[in-house]
């Protein structure tokens, strides 16, 4: 067993709309049914008892090694605890190699499983050791390194609920929600709208405390100090017991309480002099330790916190009976469980030397221990919920001092006896105000219920019934991908939508492009929809993104499909039939809004069929109206877009609406069959937005077609009184449409140039030949960058091979190089013949192609 490829499916894929990793397995022979191999699964299932095994689907199919593989990587992940529970394998038309498909949560999780299941496989196969226990460690230990923590987690976990987009932008906690113009981003418990200013008041504890001095809140009294000395002197200042702790500090670090010697004073100095050269003495509040959590103007959760602590039971040390409380499952060494580990370090070593114990001290029956003055659970205390017993006037005062602050999301921290009372009556105070608050105590308290703090949030940053989504229209097809693209572009800018597209010739928000090249793929949808200036999106979505990587984003509002016909790049990526080709082009289709709608080619039954998998509505769109898919939708009171004599007509029920072919110049007045079926299908997607029918009409009269707007779709040129007509066809069903349209203009006669590109099919090649040799008198062969690892020569005799039985062309030449074979056809033109240029470079071949006919 091999495994060659490794490809993560970060989006909506051809297999499941969870996050994949997909691999291709080859399996020797014997290995293709695991019954041939009679200690395998015995010797598999004593290293790793709770894997699953899918029964063999049929005698045809049996269980490979590759299905092995599969179950072994899903089970380790789901007994490392991720949720995960979607795999599948699929045996390709390849003997002995198999696709293997199973879900990820975390992306280098599902890969070091994969990893691991390998290892397994072998171990069984070979009869050899594998340390399951030290397998599943390694990935719950990594799992919780790079998985989001319980505070960010809830945020999202809320967000997704609403239906609102989210995007993981580092391996850290900052995270965007929604797309464009909408979206809004956090960093574990901050918001985009939170002030730099704020977060730096809330750092600077006695600013804050002069602040909500002012404001007439209760702050325990004291000040800054400069040394051990000056702490002292501060200390007897107040008076009684005191607190010392960092002035810009976090997370309880430095912080030590009801400290009342000089020596206490002076080493607590020193302890908080080593997180800030800054340190404050203040006044210590007698009571209990409560964390209020604001959220925008409400207080939405209340926590007593207690610090950490064991009981003594008469029998074990203290050092023993702390690693028993650290053996819960809920402590963790981090944040990304509901509760830390007690660390035992010095500040706990000294806080044990204040009640006469060390850690080998056994602690009577019932003696409650603790290990530090201050609670948080970054050292190991606990919480407990209190939300429903505070008072609406402490309440309140928690919302002041965040608003006074300035922070939309803040960790109010008070002392007091009781939250049953207001401040004021039993001399409390606010001593901090933090912040980023951790919202684990609130989530998973230690005891009491969980509060929705991450819906709270959400809410904060999202309007009810705001999923933060802009409009997104797909478009995926054989051929008219990229103008259908553009146009419907164009119909969304003139609705004064700021629009983010991606094609196959760059990336562009509004007017400007920003990236060039092929961006047909999921990387570039999400580049796009991370743009702060983006209102709308159009993307074209070609196969090869599909197939490397999913969709680039959850689901569309609208899905076009433009045409599947004989398809293209077949043969490539196991996709070897249109019927497969259809599989892969139908992905934005399944992954459409169940309020959105998906417009679909009535007269092409791959595409047609489509409509059987759409979560949302159908718009049909084909010349003939009275094709039965067309005339049965119809009759539904559906969608359908249709010609009918010089206009092009959108109807539904008994409603319709016309626009005159004169009004859409791309169809130069309907001539151009093939951009007639773009236009319609532009058309569908904007109906499908909503678009106003004025705006879109301003938008198909005002769309230019031309090498700087569509380069390489059916580019106009006139070259000493000849027409030439540059464009990408590169399959037989484009070569067809654009034969299809120029039989419908003048020329005494005809000249095509052509190349094929090396990646396709022989019959592809072929075919492309046999239907222009029917259609030009001249016919330039060219071979040059496009020959994609066939030999030299190679390309041009399939090529001459389609030209055998040509009906029409007289002249056939052959010739190194793109621009050279321009020039060749360009030589022979004389005034009212016509040249089909097919290009390969297509900013090169138009820039040259443009030079030519301008000189």
């Amino acid at each position: 067993m091999e495994i060659s490829r490794i490809r993560a499916l970060r989006g909506p894929n051809l297999w499941s709309r969870h996050t994949s990793i997909e691999a291709i397995v080859s399996c020797e022979e014997i290995e293709r049914d695991i019954a041939n191999l009679p200690k395998f699964e015995p010797q598999l299932r004593a290293r790793f008892p709770e894997i699953k095994f899918l029964e063999p689907a049929s005698p045809q199919h049996p269980c490979s090694l590759a299905h092995a593989l599969e179950a072994a990587a899903l089970g380790l992940q789901a007994q490392a605890g991720c949720p995960v529970t979607f795999s599948r394998v699929v045996q390709t038309v390849e003997p002995g190699i198999y696709q293997v498909v199973f879900e990820y949560t975390e992306e280098d999780v599902g890969r070091l499983a994969l990893e691991l299941a390998e290892a397994l496989c072998r171990s069984a196969m070979s009869n050899t050791l594998f340390d399951l226990e030290d397998a599943l460690a390694r990935l719950r230990e990594l799992d919780e390194d790079i998985r989001l923590g319980p505070s960010t987690g809830s945020i999202v976990q809320a967000a997704v609920a609403r239906g609102i987009p989210y995007r993981r932008l580092t391996e850290g906690s900052m995270v965007q929600f929604g797309w464009g113009s909408h979206q809004r981003r956090i960093q574990a418990a901050e918001t985009s709208r939170t002030s730099a200013i704020a977060e730096s008041i809330a750092q600077d504890k006695e600013l804050t405390k002069m602040l909500l001095n002012a404001a007439g809140v209760p702050v325990p009294h004291g000040r800054s100090v400069t040394d051990a000395e000056d702490a002292w002197k501060a200390a007897c200042e107040i008076g009684g017991p005191v607190v010392l702790k960092p002035r810009d500090g976090n997370q309880g670090k430095g912080v030590a309480v009801n400290i009342r010697t000089r020596e206490e004073v002076i080493a607590a100095f020193n302890v908080a002099y080593g997180i800030s050269t800054d340190v404050i003495v203040e006044r210590y509040i007698t009571g209990h330790d409560y964390r209020l959590l604001v959220v925008g103007d409400h207080l939405v959760a209340a926590a007593r916190r207690a610090p950490p602590q064991v009981i003594g039971d008469g029998k074990h040390t203290i050092g023993e009976l702390i690693e028993q409380v650290n053996k819960d499952p809920r402590r963790g060494d981090g944040h990304a469980t509901s509760l830390t580990k007690i660390r035992l370090d010095d500040i706990a070593r000294a806080t044990l030397v204040k009640q006469n114990y060390t850690t080998d001290s056994v602690p009577p029956k019932g003696e409650l221990v603790v290990l530090r003055n201050n609670a948080n659970l970054s050292t190991g205390g606990t919480a407990t919920d209190v939300t429903e017993d505070v008072h609406p006037e402490m309440a309140a005062r928690a919302v002041e001092a965040a608003q006074m602050v300035g922070l939309d999301i803040c960790g109010v921290d008070v002392v007091c006896e009781s939250v049953l009372k207001p401040l004021e009556e039993q001399g409390g105070g606010i001593v901090e105000v933090n912040a980023a608050p951790g919202l684990r105590m609130h989530l998973q308290p230690s005891f009491g219920k969980g509060r929705p703090v991450g819906e709270a949030i959400v809410s904060t940053m999202f309007k009810d019934g705001d999923d933060g989504r802009i409009p997104v229209v797909a478009v995926a097809g054989t051929n008219g991908k990229t103008t259908t693209v553009k146009l419907t572009a164009h119909i969304l800018a003139t609705n004064r939508y700021r629009v983010g597209m991606t094609g196959t010739d760059g990336v562009y928000i509004g007017s400007e492009r920003i990236d060039t090249g092929d961006c047909s793929g999921p990387r570039s949808a999400r580049n796009v929809l991370l743009h702060p200036d983006v209102d709308a999106a159009v993307f074209e979505t070609a196969r090869g993104g599909v197939l490397r990587e999913g969709l680039g984003f959850d689901r569309c509002n609208v899905a076009v499909v433009t045409n599947i016909g004989e398809g293209d790049h077949l043969g490539l990526n196991f996709i070897t039939t249109v019927e497969d080709l259809a599989v892969v082009k139908r992905v934005i289709v399944q992954n459409v809004a169940p309020t959105g709608t998906a417009v679909l080619n009535a007269a092409d039954p791959m595409v047609a069929n489509m409509a059987a998998v759409c979560p949302g509505s159908i718009t049909y769109f084909a010349k003939d109206v009275h094709h039965p898919v067309m005339t049965a939708h119809r009759a539904q009171g559906r969608r359908v877009v249709f010609v009918d004599g010089n206009a092009i007509v959108a109807a539904e029920g008994k409603r319709s609406h016309r626009i005159a072919l004169t009004d859409i110049p791309l169809t130069a007045n309907g001539a151009i069959g093939f951009q007639v079926d773009n236009a319609m299908a532009a058309i569908g997607a904007a109906w499908g937005l909503g678009i106003e029918w004025k705006v879109i009409e301003a938008g198909l009269k005002t769309f230019v077609s031309d090498a700087q707007s569509a380069p390489g779709r059916f580019n106009l040129f006139s070259y000493n009184g000849a027409t030439l007509i540059a464009d990408y066809g590169h399959n037989p069903d484009a070569i067809q449409a654009l034969v299809d349209a120029i039989d419908s203009m003048p020329a005494k006669r005809r000249s095509v140039v052509i190349s094929g590109a090396g990646d396709r099919r022989d019959i592809d090649i072929r075919r492309q030949t046999e239907i222009l040799g029917d259609a030009f008198d001249n016919v330039v062969l060219y071979e040059d960058q496009c020959q994609r690892g066939r030999e030299d020569g190679e390309v041009i005799k399939l090529l001459r091979e389609g030209l055998a039985n040509a009906k029409r062309a007289t002249s056939i030449q052959e010739i190194r190089g793109e621009f050279l074979a321009i020039d060749t056809a360009l030589k022979d033109l004389s005034e009212g013949d016509l040249c089909l240029i097919l290009i390969d470079q297509v900013e090169e071949a138009l820039a040259y192609i443009g030079q030519r006919a301008a000189a």
